[in-house]
């Protein structure tokens, strides 16, 4: 077993970074402040260097390459912030990924291409007022008309909502229960019916949109099914992807957390010495180092395993809870070693503590990936609603 990278993509892991490291913290520091995406031009410049298109086909202009190196790429973007690590993660782990494996060969050749050229963002849209962790209760409906799609109902908590150029929303088709009438169409921005609710003002993620989303008698064409009832399985499954993708940007947060604290205690000075000259210090230092390496064993390994497919689902669900609680704790814990300094917003540490706590509850809850884990420990599924 073999835990190496090798060459290629330790260049590319160090290109990512040299070009995360150098270009993006004065954008960063913009995006939080103004709570305004990456820009148009911004992105362009993520897409001429291939970030935006890592394990995307080469016959749609990607890089053609392992999950695992889209996720050492998405881990240094978001060692700076979420909102400037958003789009490579929506592109490389997020619902590009099931338009590229599910959609109709007319509606990938017209998205993918445009997403991994900076010119199209796509957003995933499955919660609603009333199903969040319980997907399977969501109303939004979907009924074919002819040649036609027709979308009705109300979707919420959408990461891109107003900003991305377009949709994947999971919908019920042919009002049947549970989880087998659940599939997903792809929406247009534009497309006659679609509203959407003012901007959510979040704790974290400035930069990323989050608002509801209306579609009233939305009629899309018939090409842009992308999963029909009964498919419900199959977007879960390409779903774990962006779970690992979520886990991923966790431990970028925490791994920039990591690092921007232990270049503060060699600097600053307390009695005479520097911080970490203190051994109270080098034991939180310690422990916050072994947490963030924990954390990207397990998704590496998910990702490693997977390959260019799919990755295993208590795997993917594992990483997550570990991300996802790392996380908190290691830029807790950094902005206390940093004192005031941590606290004030010009030097970065506490936007990197409030984005920590979004992605535990983002992609479904730290619980509910316990209980998924518990079930696939015992081989079965528990009833919540009991």
């Amino acid at each position: 077993m073999d835990f190496s990278l090798t060459d290629d993509q330790r260049q590319l892991q160090e290109a990512a970074r040299k070009f995360a490291q150098k270009e993006l913290p004065r954008l960063a520091d913009e995006v939080d402040e103004t709570g305004h995406p990456v820009s148009a031009e911004w992105l362009s410049r993520y897409a001429e260097l291939g970030f935006l298109g890592v394990n995307a086909a080469e016959d749609y202009g990607g890089l053609g390459l392992p999950h695992l190196d889209a996720y050492l790429v998405m881990e240094e973007f978001a060692k700076i912030s979420v909102g400037v690590a958003f789009p490579v993660f929506e592109c490389l782990a997020g619902p590009v990924r099931i338009v590229e494996a599910l959609g109709h060969p007319d509606l990938a050749r017209r998205v993918v291409p445009q997403a991994v050229e900076g010119k199209m963002l796509v957003a995933i849209s499955m919660s609603e007022p009333d199903a969040g962790t319980a997907l399977t209760d969501l109303r939004t409906t979907a009924r074919f008309d002819g040649d036609e799609i027709v979308l009705n109902g109300t979707k919420r908590w959408c990461s891109g909502a107003g900003h991305s150029q377009g949709y994947v929303v999971f919908c019920r088709f042919d009002e049947i229960a549970g989880a087998k009438g659940i599939g997903a169409v792809f929406v247009d921005k534009e497309t006659p019916g679609v509203s959407f609710g003012s901007q959510e003002k979040l704790m974290g993620f400035r930069g990323v949109p989050s608002a509801d989303i209306t579609l009233e008698e939305v009629r899309v064409p018939r090409e842009h099914l992308i999963v029909a009832a009964g498919g419900f399985p199959k977007l879960m499954g390409l779903f774990n992807l962006e779970r690992l993708g979520n886990a991923t940007m966790a431990l970028g947060v925490a791994a920039g957390a990591l690092e921007q604290v232990t270049a503060y205690i060699q600097e600053r000075r307390q009695f005479g010495r520097p911080l970490v000259d203190f051994q109270a210090v080098q034991l939180r230092l310690a422990e916050m180092a072994i947490k963030v390496e924990a954390a990207r064993l397990m998704i590496h390994r998910a990702a490693a395993t997977a390959g260019r497919g799919l990755p295993q689902s208590n795997e993917a669900a594992m990483a997550k809870c570990m991300a996802n609680e790392i996380t908190r704790e290691v830029t807790t814990a950094a902005m206390q070693l940093m004192g005031g300094y941590g606290y004030v917003r010009e030097y970065g540490m506490e936007r990197r503590v409030r984005d920590s706590f979004g992605w535990g509850i983002a992609g479904g809850s730290i619980d509910i990936q316990k209980v998924n884990i518990a079930a696939g420990l015992v081989g079965r599924r528990f009833n919540q609603r009991g």
